[in-house]
């Protein structure tokens, strides 16, 4: 039985001289894996619809390992993403944390929208790159059950404190009063970074890029993000150094 559906691939991997083998992150199955059979010729239809970073619409049918794809059509390539190394590089991570992150099977409607507006963004150069980045991080990792807690201090419940510190281990927060160096790793957050975090944590999906932030709250709400996602990977995702190397 075929079945349609849109999505963005964030993976692929060519088989033999003709055929593409891709990962995609799609609106109602989450991550699938699809052979596009004689994607790589130029003349089939499947060709431009099938790259790294298409979002297209696809007609799938089950196979015995990975779905079938008989049709695709683009929707949107995001072309300008290819005239820049360095933005090229940040989605590929984003792709990379969506292999990682997203489940199988499921519908994955906010984690898709998520990734596709960061792409649009970073397209656009509209945002800084080092907050699409915390952004995508911690809202992929809150939709996927990982949600930190940065509401309050976890000891005393206290909302404000100068300085504020994220327990990377633990996913908690504890003021300044209550936080106690024990060799934990943690993040120091100043106002204006947790309320950045707070932001993307916990405001609904249409005002999470609405914000701005000073260069100096930047960098606490990026180290912040960066450290919780590499901590819940339990690894340092390759696209990730790649894209380091490039600053």
């Amino acid at each position: 039985m075929q079945r349609k559906t849109q999505g963005l691939v964030i993976k692929e991997q060519a088989v033999g001289e003709s055929d593409r083998l891709v990962t995609v992150l799609t609106k109602d199955e989450g991550v699938v894996r699809a052979f596009a059979r004689r994607a790589k010729q130029l003349k089939d239809s499947k060709n431009a619809a099938t790259g790294l970073l298409c979002y297209s619409r696809f007609t799938l049918s089950k196979g015995k390992s990975a779905y079938n794809i008989s049709e695709a059509f683009p929707i949107e390539v995001f072309f300008d993403l290819r005239k820049d190394i360095t933005r090229l590089a940040l989605a590929q991570y984003f792709c990379q944390l969506a292999v990682e992150v997203v489940p199988e099977g499921v519908e994955a409607g906010e984690y898709l929208r998520l990734v596709l507006n960061a792409l649009h963004f970073l397209c656009k150069g509209s945002r800084p790159q080092a907050v699409l980045k915390a952004i995508v991080e911690l809202r992929m990792l809150s939709e996927a059950g990982y949600m930190p807690n940065v509401a309050y201090c976890a000891h005393c419940g206290a909302y404000e404190s100068p300085r504020m510190y994220f327990k990377i281990n633990r996913g908690e927060l504890y003021c300044q009063e209550c936080y106690i160096d024990n060799g934990d790793p943690c993040a120091p957050l100043s106002p204006a970074a947790l309320t950045a975090m707070r932001h993307i944590v916990f405001a609904d999906f249409e005002k999470i890029f609405s914000f701005t932030v000073s260069p100096g709250a930047q960098q606490e709400l990026a180290a912040a993000a960066e450290a919780y996602t590499m901590q819940i990977l339990q690894k340092r995702p390759k696209t990730l150094d790649f894209y380091y190397s490039l600053l």
